[in-house]
């Protein structure tokens, strides 16, 4: 007899083959389209042996993990337990979660992250080559991770962890660059040759020619190979005694109103610039605390830029950061899983992270090629909500697999595997 329930049906169990991830599914495809498994095995390193696993068979399952929102190497299990997706993909045999992280770790004291960054240059490549573009706008920013591991360090937030620095195209949201850093490395630091390894992760053809970053980039040297190079910068600027100088120097009558704040600017030089450079200013009133040691009656936002433009333009161009480099870092760690890191050993991290990294451009190389434009702006969020995690049942008639899903999604599965078929067919002329 059937125990009594809340609800008035009943629980069986079916050996047919049903997948609750139909969308990622079509991801796989879309990943084949592109030839990723291919780039991903002639890239990185061999297997040791004849019976060891290809690097891509550990870095798909992880590329579908992260997209179907696992967050760590254990969640590899529902893509293993999902016969379904495995079955339409192709990933018979797929190593456990163990033998992940000790893949993870051997890629880290080898040639695993100049692999890795070799095939995500095609990816910016396949993602840039049918734009129309040729300039690009690089923004670059650092984050804490946070981490209990044994080789994390003291960040200047006080938290033991790692700070990645991250370099997005503006134009497009993909992440043309990467750097795992330890967490006690300043966020200042060596940015001039992170900026110079993002530049020349560009396809032929295309080039940077603007940067935007925060304080942490105000230094002569950058600003001189911006000015070398061609290249517009909008960067955050110090509040140094030299800038202070500078703006007591502006007189009253060139101040003009900025919304709730007033806006001047005046040309500024370091010691070791070659040129002289723009210092747009923002003050606001201040109200400072009671009994506070703090004595000023105003606060500035200062910002250092070579643009020919009005201060309010610059200023403009410049708050842009806030969506397209810091929100695209806050989904590159919150929605694919990159606030957590897996292994105690910085380098398998930097291996983890750049594979996070590769799994986020492949979300929007996927957005900007085979879903719909009206899902352009969707967050990774939404995307597993409404397409992901579809569910579909796998039917086999002679040699044929046959995927079902609901009626009310059809249309556009049938409209993605069509545009993957472009893709394929692009990538093999």
């Amino acid at each position: 007899m059937m125990p009594q329930t809340v609800l008035p049906f009943k629980l069986e169990m079916t050996k047919e083959k049903i997948t609750a991830n139909a969308g990622l599914v079509l991801l796989g495809e879309f990943c084949e389209a592109i030839s990723l498994r291919m780039l991903l095995d002639k890239a990185m390193p061999k297997p040791g042996s004849a019976a060891g696993y290809s690097a891509s068979a550990f870095v798909l399952p992880l590329v579908l993990m992260l997209n179907g929102g696992g967050q760590s190497l254990e969640d590899l299990r529902e893509i293993r337990n999902d016969a379904a997706l495995r079955e339409l993909l192709g990933l018979a045999d797929m190593p456990s979660s163990d033998a992940v992280g000790d893949w993870l770790r051997r890629m880290g004291l080898g040639k695993g992250l100049s692999g890795l960054a070799a095939v995500n240059r095609e990816l910016v490549r396949i993602g840039l080559e049918r734009d129309g573009l040729s300039e690009y706008t690089l923004d670059i920013d650092a984050t804490q991770i946070e981490a209990e591991k044994r080789d994390a360090r003291l960040t200047y937030k006080g938290e033991r962890g790692y700070m990645p620095i991250v370099g997005h195209l503006s134009e497009n949201g993909l992440a043309v660059g990467d750097e795992f850093r330890a967490g006690n490395v300043p966020p200042s630091s060596e940015n001039l040759e992170f900026i110079k390894y993002c530049a020349a992760r560009m396809p032929r053809g295309k080039r940077v020619a603007h940067l935007r970053a925060d304080g942490a980039s105000y230094q002569a040297e950058i600003f001189n190979w911006c000015e070398e190079s061609g290249v517009s910068f909008t960067i955050g600027a110090h509040m140094d005694c030299a800038v202070v100088e500078a703006i007591e120097a502006i007189g009253d009558e060139e101040w003009r109103p900025y919304g709730d704040a007033q806006i001047a600017e005046t040309v500024h030089s370091m010691n070791n610039t070659r040129a002289a450079f723009r210092l747009v200013v923002i003050r606001r009133p201040y109200q400072r605390e009671l009994f506070a040691a703090d004595e000023l009656s105003e606060r500035y936002t200062v910002i250092a830029s070579n643009r020919e433009e009005s201060a309010e333009e610059t200023v403009s161009w410049y708050n842009k950061r806030g969506d397209t480099s810091e929100n695209r870092i806050k989904e590159l760690k919150i929605g694919f899983g990159m606030e957590r890191m897996p292994c105690g050993e910085k380098g398998a991290n930097a291996v983890f992270f750049r594979i996070g990294v590769i799994a986020y451009n492949l979300f929007v190389l996927m957005k900007m090629t085979a879903l719909p434009s009206s899902w352009a702006r969707h967050q990774v969020q939404t995307v597993r909500w409404r397409f992901y995690h579809t569910a579909g049942k796998v039917v086999s008639h002679g040699r044929r697999m046959i995927l079902k899903v609901s009626e009310w999604m059809f249309s556009l599965f049938e409209e993605v595997r069509v545009r993957c078929r472009e893709m394929a067919l692009a990538q093999s002329a």
